[in-house]
């Protein structure tokens, strides 16, 4: 009966249970095999002397809620084809491993939807067993990713940890995968993906990036007939900084307790989007009335707002057209937010109108850097860096939610 349990539960055809005992809350089932089924490890042959045995225990998949094991002695086997002496190899375990191939098999799908804490205490395992059994499958699939095929990219640095502590990331915008995680940030930390791209031949169209001049200097030098795109995400984020920069300075220069108290409280108001004003708490009509006092402000601030259509022209030659217009306006203005916005433009003038020969962000990114974080603090932090870039280079395959 326990060979045909065997057979039918676990697919074992040249093991016999001779019986089955309990030890620490743990079914075993005792095996055996017949000699005749012996072959050496290293050239398959049959032909070979038993020189003793040494007994192993190895974790199955649970029954129900009962963990299982198995105990067999596994003899040492002396070929006479090959002259070796090497241990015999288990059919249902990889050597030098304490899991069967099926457990490995339901720890790493349970480990799909759940937490490596989660699938330990659901199998009542060590949370290091699970994790260093998750880190040989992420090396096995996902270490060195397959550059070939790459049309399109997005490049980007993260903050990990506290200080200044980085990580560029290159992100495969078509299948959202992470193709290479470089240490540090700038130029430096993307010349190992230089050398593994230009020797996989890979053809890329479009590459976004932020304004960096390293990123630039990089993108000309190895990948000079790709399309650098600049991510309008830093755009907008480089105009409301300066814009906010602008309103501090004009509350440093209001004059009298009226203006300052109108001034006072507005930063976030014109930085928000205007459909995105919440009338309930009044702030359409607080950033109305500081508009209304403080003519620069209200100038800079419609300014940055038109500069949101740009985004949405049809071509290239309706988005040329608008640049050069707003550009014209903003230089021929007395306010110096304006006028560096417009020198920044005009220098970065071809990355910003390659967003309409090739509509790429960097959006991706930041929404993934999102995940990397929640994975952090699920984890509260990693020690082992290697296993951190592991499970980002994974992260896209993740199918349970990734929530703080």
């Amino acid at each position: 009966m326990f060979s045909h349990l065997l057979y039918r539960a676990f697919g074992f055809r040249q093991y016999q249970c001779v019986r089955t005992t309990t030890e620490d809350g743990v079914i075993l089932f005792h095996l055996e095999q017949d000699a005749k089924h012996d072959r050496c490890s290293h050239c398959q042959s049959p032909d070979v002397i038993r020189h003793g045995a040494e007994e192993r225990t190895i974790r199955t998949v649970p029954i129900g809620s009962q963990s299982v094991a198995f105990r067999l002695p596994v003899p040492r086997l002396g070929c006479r084809n090959c002259g070796r002496v090497r241990q015999a190899a288990i059919a249902f375990a990889k050597p030098h491993r304490r899991f069967s191939h099926a457990f490995e098999r339901f720890a790493l799908k349970l480990l799909s939807h759940m937490t490596i804490q989660a699938v330990a205490d659901h199998l009542q395992v060590g949370w290091d067993s699970i994790k260093d059994l998750l880190k040989r499958y992420l090396k096995i699939h996902f270490a060195e990713p397959k550059l070939k095929k790459l049309k399109r990219l997005a490049i980007d640095e993260i903050s990990i940890g506290h200080g200044h502590h980085y990580l560029t990331v290159v992100l495969d915008l078509q299948s959202g995968a992470v193709v290479f995680i470089g240490k540090g940030k700038g130029a430096d930390a993307l010349i190992p993906f230089w050398k593994r791209l230009k020797a996989s031949h890979a053809k890329i169209e479009a590459i976004a990036t932020d304004m960096s001049p390293a990123y630039t200097m990089a993108i000309r030098e190895n990948l000079p007939k790709a399309l650098h795109v600049f991510d309008h995400f830093h755009i907008v984020k480089l105009f409301n900084d300066r814009l906010s920069d602008f309103r501090r300075e004009l509350f440093r220069e209001a004059e009298g307790p009226l203006g300052k108290k109108i001034l006072k409280g507005t930063r976030w108001l014109i930085l928000k989007n205007p459909e995105n004003l919440d009338e309930t708490k009044g702030e359409r009509a607080r950033l109305e009335e500081a508009l209304r006092i403080n003519q620069p402000l209200a100038t800079a601030y419609y300014m940055k707002e038109e500069f949101r259509h740009f985004w949405n022209q049809e071509n290239v030659e309706a988005a040329t057209r608008f640049l050069d217009d707003w550009c014209l306006r903003a230089e021929a203005s007395t306010l110096s937010v304006l006028k560096k916005m417009a020198s920044t433009f005009r220098m970065h003038r071809t990355g910003l109108l390659n967003y309409h020969r090739c509509s790429i962000s960097t959006g991706p990114l930041e929404g993934l850097n999102n995940k990397i974080k929640t994975l952090q603090r699920q984890a509260y932090g990693y020690r082992d860096q290697e296993f951190f870039e592991l499970r980002i280079y994974a992260i896209h395959k993740a199918e349970y939610a990734l929530v703080g």
